[in-house]
């Protein structure tokens, strides 16, 4: 917290500012009883951010749009839009410029969209705050209260900042938001210890929350970015960086501009040594230097996105950040919430048991009495009561209503008076196992005490059950004639301690199943709840999730960030967590090399899914969680993920097959150029023929978006493995290379040829082999096991006959190309079936020692 005071205490004095007492916190923030004058909170408003945090960090559209350049693959495609300017190719230069534009425009578009969770969580605070200033309570605007303020809050407040309680009546406060406890929870004046959660924090309000019941006065500690609620906005606005596929992409743009400047180099000197045209040379090195670069690379992977997009959009998943649809395919760390995504979501009765703790059809009887008849607002655990007495038939007939005691937060139990044909006159209360237990006098039937022992019995019965994951609810029992005067909560006392209710929140049919599918396709899940541990371990256990260790927000409190990535790498329950706590194992994870999804809802979640590799949220999820989320489940199943993970492997195949055949055919070709271009007296192909080679062989993989997937591509996570991919280029490149210098040889001194000739020989020997290599590679597996899709096929074939018959057309004359005698034409299709067979036998050895091969884990890049 920044100093508003002149000379005031330092921040560090109120980091732990709940373990302080209301006096030294008057005393700290030079306030009282009577709030501040309003001449020194207009002075503390101008040291504070007016109007929140809003436009902080964010920076300009223009700004956002001209990131998108760094890429050093949109660099290298502008270089090779610009050489093909300058030898007059408009067509290719239009094409390649084309796809830098919609690249960067779509990738902008993103990234400003996502932006927009900075502004909704901004927006959610927009209130007004009644504060007491001068001794008189004012309403002013929320974002108007500083430090110092006293608050007046109210049932149906929000809260305008980080408070401490000076005084309560009965004051609940709702901060699911950023606990995800789903009940209200009672605030009252006191301290708490420093290293208390955020959640524990009795003494604490927070902003952003709201007020339930009661009222309060507080003390405002910290105001807009300064609150925790403030912090999460702050955060979310920041950029967390590139996607893990991103990353790949940006190593593979650094690979080849460090390529394109050893071939260019090279060209050069050695042609300038030998007194070749120095314009002329410049040219061509520049020419084989964009010839090794995938231009139709950003398009490739824009239209398979879009493809995989809406095929995950008939599935039920809405893809709001196309890139991480890959990245997606590479997750190897899920991590989740426990309810509603491993668990039904809604509370269901397992058991009701009499004090002996065996099951009880009257126990559940009286407690579907006090279901039915109390009149306040309906709860999950009601709805549980009544289904399962509907499930075995249950039904009460002779009972009336005689009168009703509501439920309140502080009770924390509700009563009913009934008159019954069964039971007689009778007084029914349920709720929290420690009030009912504090209100009774005899167990298991009125005329039994309850001494030492019998309470002793019941207290380990219910920390057995609380143990084994169960809510577990009290209920008793008093003899109660209807009276002429409203029952009161007075009259919840002497009661008969009966049974007790046990409800729990149930996995899902398919959890268990969907875990399975989730290791099977290498991801490991590991479940993040705020509940408490014993719920955390029921649960894991309930579907095979792992949970001989559950780690505590209070454990990981004490751990250092070191310490932290170690215990998040080999746990897989966490229980107790506030939502730092979530970014920080969402971090640690990363540390330790995983690619980590995020699967979240609430507030609490929005740090952890904007930090997360992939942010997944459903579709009821809060405004800040979905903004700051990649993808959006129109149902909370791990069933659609799976889908998920399935169509960004299926994407990344794709990806691949293109970038291997045409790094690998592109860097052969470009050294046999410059390497041949040293002994001939004229250049092997001119730089147009070059540009022009480079388009044709990029027509195929356009169909590479639709083309089929090997299964060993779909059974496990990937990455963009640059080594990988170069030593893939360099070792099928040199194989390229070889037949190129069979020609070479043919062609210089077997047979002597015009140089048109020689190079229209050169033209369609390298683009065939290209063709030949598309198909090869394309697949894991031997080709003639993997069918291409027919467009693809098509397309190549079609291609392959445009290479034969192109110097017998104009266009083809244009580029000086020219006919060939029909033997060397067949020689150089002869040339071409040997160079796939080769390449054939040769991938399925490179393939089998990568990560990309069957049988072996993903290796960290």
């Amino acid at each position: 917290m920044r100093t508003i005071l002149s000379g005031a205490a330092s921040a560090n004095v109120l980091d732990a500012y709940w373990a302080l007492g209301a006096q030294t916190l008057f005393a700290e923030l030079g306030s009282g009883e009577a709030g501040l004058s309003n001449r020194e909170a207009m002075r503390r408003l101008r040291l504070v951010t007016p109007g929140l945090w809003l436009g902080r960090g964010r920076g300009s559209a223009l700004s956002l749009f001209l990131k998108q350049f760094r890429n050093p693959l949109v660099l290298i495609l502008i270089l090779a839009s610009s050489v093909s300017m300058l030898v007059a190719d408009w067509m290719e230069a239009g094409v390649v410029l084309s796809i830098v534009v919609a690249s960067t425009v779509l990738a902008f578009t993103q990234e400003y969209s996502a932006n927009r969770a900075f502004e909704r969580l901004a927006s959610r605070v927009r209130v007004l705050a009644v504060v007491i200033r001068n001794g008189i309570e004012q309403r002013i605007l929320a974002d108007q209260v500083v430090p110092g303020d006293v608050v007046v809050l109210s049932a149906g407040s929000l809260i305008p900042a980080d408070c401490v309680i000076l005084s309560a009546d009965r004051f609940y406060v709702n901060q699911a938001t950023l606990t995800g406890e789903s009940s209200p929870v009672r605030k009252q004046p006191g301290v708490h210890s420093a290293d208390a959660a955020l959640g524990n924090r009795f003494n604490c309000v927070y902003m952003g929350s709201s007020v339930d019941s009661g009222h309060a006065t507080a003390l405002a500690i910290r105001s807009a970015q300064d609150t925790v609620f403030g912090q999460i906005a702050e955060q979310l606005a920041q950029n967390v960086g590139p996607t893990e596929f991103e990353r790949g992409v940006r190593r593979f743009g650094q690979l080849l501009m460090r390529t394109m400047m050893v071939v260019v180099l090279f060209v050069l000197i050695i042609n300038l040594f030998r007194d070749k045209p120095a314009i002329d040379t410049l040219m061509f090195a520049l020419a084989l230097a964009v010839g090794l670069t995938p231009e139709l690379l950003p398009a490739i992977v824009s239209v398979m996105l879009a493809h995989g997009a809406r095929h995950l959009a008939r599935r039920g998943v809405i893809v709001r950040k196309l890139n991480a649809i890959e990245s997606l395919g590479g997750m190897t760390v899920l991590c989740t919430d426990k309810t509603g995504t491993l668990t039904r979501g809604t509370a269901t009765l397992h058991a009701a048991l009499d004090i002996s703790g065996a099951r009880s059809g009257r126990i559940l009887r009286l407690a579907f009495l006090n279901a039915s008849f109390q009149s306040g607002l309906d709860n999950p655990i009601d709805q549980a009561i009544r289904e399962e007495a509907k499930r075995l038939g249950l039904t009460i007939p002779g009972a009336k209503k005689q009168d009703e005691i509501p439920l309140d937060y502080d009770r924390k139990c509700v009563s009913v008076i009934v008159e019954d044909d069964v039971e007689g006159g009778l007084l029914i209360a349920k709720g929290a196992f420690d009030q009912i237990l504090s209100r009774c006098s005899s167990i298991g039937d009125p005329d039994t005490l309850m001494d030492a022992s019998a309470r002793d019995g019941v207290l380990k019965m219910h920390e057995a059950r609380t143990a084994q994951g169960f809510r577990v609810l009290g209920l008793a029992i008093r003899a109660m004639q209807a009276s002429p005067t409203p029952a009161q909560p007075e009259d919840e006392h002497d009661l008969c301690l009966v049974g007790l209710l046990c409800l729990v929140d149930q996995p899902k049919p398919d959890t268990q199943k969907m875990i399975r599918e989730l290791r099977h396709r290498g991801v490991d899940l590991k479940m993040i709840t705020g509940d408490d541990d014993h719920v955390a371990k029921f649960i894991a256990h309930a579907v095979d999730l792992s949970s001989e260790r559950v780690v505590t927000g209070a454990m990981i409190a004490r751990l250092s960030d070191q310490a932290l990535m170690h215990v998040a790498a080999e746990s897989h329950v966490f229980a107790g967590v506030d939502p730092n706590q979530k970014e920080r194992i969402v971090r640690a994870l990363q540390k330790s090399g995983a690619v980590v999804g995020f699967l979240g809802d609430g507030v609490n979640d929005a740090l952890a899914l904007h930090t997360a590799d992939i942010g997944i949220s459903v579709n009821n999820a809060v405004d800040v969680a979905r903004e700051a989320s990649d993808f959006v489940l129109l149902k909370k199943e791990l069933r659609l993920i799976c889908d998920g993970i399935d169509e960004g492997r299926r994407t990344f195949a794709n990806t691949m097959k293109y970038v291997l055949s045409t790094t690998s055919a592109n860097f052969g070709n470009m050294i046999s150029m410059g390497v041949i271009s040293v002994f001939l007296p004229f250049l092997p192909l001119l730089p147009a023929q070059v540009l022009l080679n480079n388009f044709l062989s990029d027509i195929p993989a356009a169909a590479l978006a639709g083309d089929r997937v090997d299964r060993q591509w779909v059974a496990r996570p990937h990455r963009f493995d640059t080594r990988f991919i170069r030593n893939y280029m360099i070792l099928f490149g040199m194989i390229s290379v070889c037949f190129d210098f069979l020609l070479f040889a043919i062609l210089l001194w077997v047979i002597s040829l015009s140089t048109d000739q020689f190079r229209t020989a050169w033209f369609i020997e390298s683009l065939l082999t290209e063709l030949a290599v598309l198909l090869v590679i394309r697949s894991i597996m031997p080709f003639h096991h993997s069918r291409p899709s027919n467009l693809l096929l098509a397309l190549t074939v079609g291609v392959a006959i445009l290479a034969l018959v192109l110097p017998y057309t104009p266009i083809g004359h244009a580029f000086e190309l020219v006919p060939l005698p029909g033997w060397l034409t067949a020689g150089i299709v002869v040339i071409t079936l040997v160079y796939a067979l080769t390449v054939e036998l040769l991938k399925r050895r490179m393939f089998r020692y990568s990560q990309y091969g069957p049988g072996l884990a993903p290796r960290k890049t």
